[in-house]
């Protein structure tokens, strides 16, 4: 068989029989045509062997306007380490196609699409063509010469190109000249300047991506020098040199310490150094029965879990570096453990993968009252209105939550993230966002057969999975119980009387029980002092500002907690308040009064809160939603949190529970810009991503370091990704070696959801930068803000709440509804104005009203029976499309895991999903609202999820008409035909 040079090889050919006999060359017996080949026009070509291992290797060419040879073509023959080559006489032709196969049917055929090749030297390498001599023997740099090492570790390329002019002189011509591999990440070329002394340059990897340096040349001297990440460092050490030998062990860890909670503790460290690197720790614990128990780990924090009550115990800590060192032991640290608390045995998350499982949003305060006992409307009860409305702001409860659990699973939905549930403490606190006492569940949502590890256990049982808000960035303005909390000036004067309350010796605020003396819950007579305190820090105790409160009262320094207050230890708190949120202080000051920013970058800090969510990792919740991610560096989240994570889920649940348990960061970014006005480290996507390379050990300077290089290389410095994006047709196994381990909020589709197309356009713009955007957390509204950042719960209308719907519902990314949304409660109203308005005017408002009655759920998105008022609620047209989206996205594997792509198709809000895994291979066309066509499909039988209309496609084309606004189509190739009953909008 012969190919015209512009015909393409469509898919790899079989066994290629010739007279009846089949051709199988090999470099070792193969006639060659180097011999015949005289002066004249020749190409040599190069053909890189290791990544093919391919026992034998034949080039199949065609110079530019001739013939071409016949299948298999020549064979080549060994050049050097990992090349083969062969010399091609090309008469007067400028170059030539090719493709290369192993002369028994397998081809690399370039996707497709002949080489082309041109002439001289040329090296073909993983799909990249260049032009050097890959086997030539530098020897020894000649004097006025430049060795030049340049590092692709971060930019992934498989090959590079410098393209260089010597000082005064003239440009190699584009794309310079091709550099070797020296070792792993590095590639190297030698060049002699003559009677100069430097060089301009520029990289490039052959194939029309350069590094020019933003714009501007490097310029690199005579000598050895190494170019990474946009640095020259002149005079280098060869990068690939042989290391000596690793003998150094590291320091010995410091700061030791060991805190009992019940029968676990919770110990903390700083960090060691190494001439390398440390790579983790031993700890040994001794005391008990156990004898000495040594525990690995790779975070400077260790909860050790399961010990005798009422016994000491005594702990070391050494650090290990890669090469086996190990340092000396740190000091020793003690602590003797309590009793075991009577929480009921821990439970274990679902561990499946979290894009099967929509998501229902609920503030549980506000959700559904299931226990009265436990309401509570706290001091500012009567201030906001809340007690004129009857409508305590603790009113909702797990009971509640545990009773409706049927209601959220008739509805569809598979998972409910809940907001805080750890022990507040303000004056405004039901929403969890001011935590107090991080190791203690707050019991004004517990109640008894309903704690939180019963409503845990109870959503697990009927397949519904648990996902827990949680604040790493702040706690309340009181401090954080067990770490530290600050002791404000008061006085209980005439004027101050109703808000300080007497300390009652014994008494411990809980948020639930109601001091006997005052008949109050929100104790605080434990928090102020009208005598100065010893150690106190905070300047002019006591003595009057010269402000006024809003009532007309005397206010007095150090009578209320604030960063520039001095109340609060540097070592554990930030010292200021946030002046520019894309500038580095949004991770280093307070975001408000109620939200003391913790010094994340601080051990002991790391500890509290990595020991304090250990806990609810331990009762088996199935992912955490972090509140305020933003607002701390992502290196500290690289390097404590996220691993601490994942190493506490492993450890208690299992690999698969790990590699399930969905994270997801609230990053805000409230623009409409694909990096949020330039600044990466303040940009959804950034959070996705591993670090690139070192900094400094201490957390705190890294941050800075890491701060000032990502802003230094910009968003055209980040990395990007295919892992959301079919290759034309096809599913690819996603790349996640470089994930961080934190999803995110898809912020920008969230901004644009003002209406479904502009939500649609930018959040598949800002796709390539997100590790995987199929992760992404994806809602119109939420308790904080409504689309365009309006200050109001969505109102715009039920017609486009359902397009809205059936976009997230279909797109890629996990669809989240936030509680009510499914009957537009409360659209237009304000959502959230404090304790200045009643609850109940707000997007916050109490739920409970539309769910009174009983609900049964027959499965996800069916109702065996319901009665009242929550019945007339499953009656609602949104209701009743939500149930149907779940339904068909329940069906549809593509719908939920899989990648997509807009190539080859005409319409507004139209895509393809392919999801292809574990012998599932499911594929579907999808339009929402406007009609559509789609070409270059693969051919076979498509049927409509929506109508179960079928269509056969034999010439890789499907036009569908426009299904109508908040309607959809969903042609599945090979599929079962139409999903669940017409409805208001799906028909």
């Amino acid at each position: 068989m012969r190919r015209s040079p512009t015909r393409r090889l469509l898919r790899p050919l079989a066994a290629v029989a010739v007279a009846g006999t089949l051709l199988s060359l090999t470099p070792a017996t193969a006639p060659t045509a180097e011999a015949a080949v005289t002066a004249g026009n020749t190409a040599t070509v190069f053909y890189f062997t290791k990544t093919r291992n391919w026992a034998q290797y034949n080039l199949h060419y065609a110079p530019d306007g001739g013939a071409w040879t016949a299948v298999p073509g020549v064979a080549m023959e060994a050049a050097c380490t990992d090349w083969v080559k062969q010399t091609v006489d090309l008469g007067s032709a400028s170059g030539l196609q090719a493709t290369f196969n192993n002369g028994s049917g397998t081809w690399d055929n370039n996707g497709g699409a002949n080489y082309a090749l041109g002439t001289g030297t040329v090296t073909v390498k993983d799909g990249v063509v260049a032009h050097s001599d890959p086997c030539a023997d530098t020897g020894t740099p000649a004097p006025n010469s430049a060795t030049v090492y340049y590092s692709t570790e971060v930019l992934g390329w498989s090959t590079a190109n410098i393209h260089y002019a010597p000082a005064g002189g003239s440009w190699t011509t584009v794309p310079g000249v091709g550099m070797q591999a020296a070792c792993a990440g590095w590639w190297k070329q030698t060049i002699g300047l003559g009677s100069v002394t430097s060089l301009k340059a520029a990289f490039n990897n052959g194939n029309g991506t350069w590094d020019n340096n933003n714009g501007a040349d490097y310029t690199i001297p005579t000598g050895t020098s190494t170019v990474k990440n946009r640095t020259v460092t002149a005079n280098a050490q060869d990068p690939c040199a042989a290391a000596p030998p690793d003998t150094q062990a590291p320091t010995a860890p410091t700061g030791l310490t060991a805190r009992a909670d019940g029968v676990s503790v919770v110990l903390s460290w700083q960090p060691s150094t190494d001439d390398r690197a440390v790579t983790g720790y031993q700890v040994t614990r001794t005391g008990g029965s156990g004898g000495s128990v040594v525990t690995s780990v790779g975070s400077t924090v260790l909860t050790d879990t399961g010990l005798a009550e009422n016994t000491a115990y005594t702990y070391t800590v050494r650090a290990v570096d890669a090469a086996g060192n190990v340092s000396a032991a740190s000091a020793p640290a003690q602590a003797t453990t309590g009793v075991k608390p009577a929480d009921p045995a821990p439970g274990s998350p679902l561990g499946t993968d979290p894009r099967k499982d929509p998501i229902y949003f609920v503030l549980t305060a506000r959700f559904y009252d299931g226990d009265a006992t436990n309401d509570r409307g706290g001091s500012q009860h009567v201030k906001s209105g809340n007690a004129a409305q009857g409508d305590p702001m603790f009113r909702g409860d797990f009971k509640g939550l545990v009773e409706k659990l049927d209601y959220i699973k008739a509805l569809g939905f598979s998972a409910v993230w809940i907001t805080p549930v750890v022990l507040n403490r303000s004056d405004y606190d039901y929403h969890g966002y001011h935590g107090w006492d991080f190791y203690k569940v707050d019991p004004r949502l517990e109640s008894a057969g309903a704690s939180y590890q019963d409503l845990i256990d109870a959503a697990h049982a009927k397949g519904m999975k648990i996902y827990q808000d949680v604040v790493y960035n702040h706690s309340s303005r009181w401090g954080a119980k067990g770490l530290f909390t600050p002791t404000v000036y008061g006085v209980r004067d005439a004027q101050w009387s109703w808000y300080y309350d007497e300390r009652q010796p014994g008494f411990e605020y809980d948020g639930l029980t109601v001091d006997p003396k005052t008949g109050k819950s929100y104790y605080n007579g434990d928090l102020w002092s009208t005598a100065e305190p010893a150690g106190n820090t905070c300047l002019n105790w006591g003595k009057p500002t010269g402000g006024k409160s809003a009532e007309g009262y005397t206010l007095y320094n150090c009578q209320w907690p604030s960063p520039t207050s001095g109340m609060f230890p540097k070592e554990l708190y930030h010292q200021c308040w946030i002046g520019n949120w894309e500038g580095e202080d949004a991770r280093s000051c307070w975001l408000h009064e109620d939200l003391a920013d913790f010094n994340t970058e601080n051990a002991t800090v790391q500890s509290y809160l990595i020991g304090a969510y250990d806990k609810y990792i331990d009762m088996g919740v199935d992912g955490f939603r972090v509140d305020t991610a933003v607002h701390i560096p992502r290196t500290t989240w690289n390097r404590r949190f996220l691993p601490a994570i994942q190493e506490r889920v492993a450890r208690r649940h299992g690999a698969e529970a790990a590699q399930n348990f969905f994270v997801f960061g609230e990053v805000a970014a409230f623009v409409n810009d694909k990096w949020n006005r330039g600044s990466v480290n303040h940009s959804a996507q950034f959070f996705t991503w591993k670090e690139r390379k070192e900094y400094d050990a201490d957390d705190a300077k890294a941050s800075l370091e890491m701060y000032a290089y990502e802003q230094g290389l910009g968003p055209a410095g980040q990395p990007t990704s295919t892992n959301a994006f079919l290759q034309g047709n096809s599913y690819h196994a996603p790349d996640h070696s470089r994930f961080s381990g934190m999803n995110i909020i898809d912020m920008r589709m969230h901004m644009n959801f003002g209406d479904a197309q502009n939500a649609f356009s930018n959040g598949k713009d800002s796709d390539d930068s997100v590790n995987d955007a199929t992760y992404n957390v994806v809602y119109v509204d939420s308790h904080d803000y409504g689309p365009n950042k309006s200050s109001e719960r969505y109102a715009g209308g039920t017609d486009a709440w359902a397009e809205n719907m059936s976009l997230m519902w279909t797109f890629r990314g996990i669809p989240t509804l936030y509680y009510g949304s499914e009957i537009e409660f409360q659209a237009g109203k304000k959502i959230d104005c404090g304790p200045t308005c009643p609850l109940a005017t707000t997007g916050r408002a109490y739920y409970g009203d539309h769910l009174a009655g009983s609900v049964t759920a027959a499965g996800f998105s069916k109702v065996a029976s319901a009665s009242g008022a929550v019945a007339t609620t499953l009656d609602q047209p949104l209701v009743k499309h939500l149930q149907r989206l779940n339904q068909i996205r329940r069906a549809v594997p593509a719908l939920q895991m899989g990648q997509y792509s807009t190539e080859g198709i005409s319409g507004g809000m139209a895509f393809k999903r392919r999801y292809t895994a574990a012998g599932t291979d499911s594929f579907a066309l999808v339009t929402v609202s406007g009609g559509a066509t789609y070409t270059g499909i693969p051919n076979g039988t498509y049927a409509d999820a929506v109508t179960g209309d079928v269509r056969t496609v034999t010439n890789g084309s499907l036009t569908v008409a426009a299904p109508g606004k908040g309607n959809l189509r969903v042609y599945v190739l090979g599929g079962t035909g139409k999903v669940g009953a017409d409805g208001p909008y799906l028909r």
